[in-house]
């Protein structure tokens, strides 16, 4: 496989496009029976106020003493070595990644459990949904890193023998210039693709119908709810900004795991040699 050869700054302007903005509800309140009709065929809800003021303030302070104070049991991931960040604002310019919280974790626990998560999660299951997956991702000022346009489902872990769900939640402002979710409406219909390991575990670029991307900026609290084979990424974040969010997966309750020969049949070329 060979590497990209395009800067971070030509991936954000040749491989995301900026100019359809999707617009979200404004509070759990405005979800009605259409809007989940909507999302059979679209992949994705997106609603803003989902948390009030004071969950976003508890979930930031959660993550910084998670980053800062006492990681408890979960894990970090960070773009350089960690012996090697030897100030604050060194750890936080370099975090790429916390996950494995939600049981340590008590404040983040009840944003996993969050009634109106729950509860909007369960209306598109149609029965009980259970959580396999918490995860905060950073995307410091100046250069927070792209993840590529994927599937999350292309992730072994994820892919049980029914869709899982992607819970995205803005705790700052997520914006075009900051790095926010892009998607690609619809684009769960066409089923698991097979992923690549190029900038990340990704899919093909040249298969990613570009001309097709909607950005989904949200507001402090905002939540994307969104199909576990929707093709999404978010781009490069190269303002002043920070661009902190957590992201939850949950599968129905019914769901098995899938056996890894499935998954290989499914996410990767391993049977069929195609190249990206």
């Amino acid at each position: 496989m060979k590497e990209t050869t395009l800067t971070p700054e030509q991936i954000n302007s040749l491989l995301y496009q900026y100019d359809k903005v999707h617009v979200s509800l404004n509070g759990i309140k405005e979800l009605h029976e259409a809007h989940f009709a909507q999302y059979k065929q679209t992949g994705f809800l997106a609603v803003d106020g989902v948390l009030n003021e004071q969950e976003v303030g508890q979930s930031i302070q959660a993550i910084m003493d998670l980053l800062h104070v006492d990681r408890k049991k979960s894990r970090l991931q960070f773009t350089k070595p960690e012996q090697e960040l030897n100030t604050p604002e060194e750890r936080e310019l370099s975090i790429r990644k916390i996950h494995e919280f939600v049981d340590s974790e008590e404040r983040l626990h009840r944003i996993a459990y969050h009634p109106d998560v729950i509860g909007t999660i369960r209306r598109l299951f149609g029965e009980e949904p259970k959580l396999i997956q918490d995860m905060a991702l950073l995307k410091p000022p100046h250069g927070g890193g792209e993840k590529p346009w994927h599937q999350d489902m292309a992730y072994g872990n994820l892919t049980y023998t029914k869709s899982a769900i992607g819970v995205w939640i803005a705790l700052d402002e997520a914006t075009a210039d900051n790095g926010c979710m892009h998607v690609i409406p619809g684009s769960h219909q066409e089923g698991a693709t097979p992923h690549y390991a190029v900038r990340d575990w990704q899919l093909c670029d040249t298969q990613v119908p570009v001309s097709k991307d909607v950005i989904v900026p949200l507001k402090p609290g905002g939540v994307l709810f969104f199909h576990g084979l929707l093709y999404h990424g978010t781009p490069s974040n190269f303002s002043t900004l920070r661009r902190r969010a957590l992201q939850f997966h949950y599968v129905p309750a019914s769901a098995e795991k899938i056996n890894p020969k499935e998954y290989k049949r499914m996410f990767t070329n391993e049977m069929t040699d195609a190249e990206c």
